[in-house]
């Protein structure tokens, strides 16, 4: 069964700086896509940032300059470091993999609220 586990998220002031992380484990044979989305309440849920296994990187505009993602392999994690953080980036952090046949798989989350 693959898991996969958020770490991280928490209150941090505006300014702020907060590192997320997601840890895969279980049998999973190779990851070709990583993401982070996030649900506020009362909006829909959207890709944030994404990375492939070849380390091509897509953020969604409204954290392009502040947010980067960054993937271990060989650990099956991936991390989101979120910089200059905004009340309007509260929200449920979840992460995504992509496993070779398209198998799909999705994190708890983790909250991140941004707030003085």
């Amino acid at each position: 069964q693959v898991k996969l586990v958020e770490s991280g998220g928490g209150l941090v002031q505006p300014g702020g700086s907060l590192r997320l992380s997601c840890a895969v484990s279980g049998r999973i044979f190779r990851i070709y896509h990583w993401a982070w989305y996030r649900q506020a309440p009362g909006d829909q849920r959207e890709m944030v940032a994404s990375i492939s296994i070849g380390g091509t990187t897509n953020y969604v505009d409204s954290v392009k300059g502040r947010f980067t993602i960054s993937r271990d392999v060989a650990q099956n994690t991936v991390n989101l470091q979120m910089n200059s953080l905004k009340p309007e980036d509260t929200a449920v952090y979840v992460c995504n993999v992509v496993e070779s046949g398209a198998n799909e798989y999705w994190g708890q989350g983790a909250q991140v609220t941004v707030s003085s």
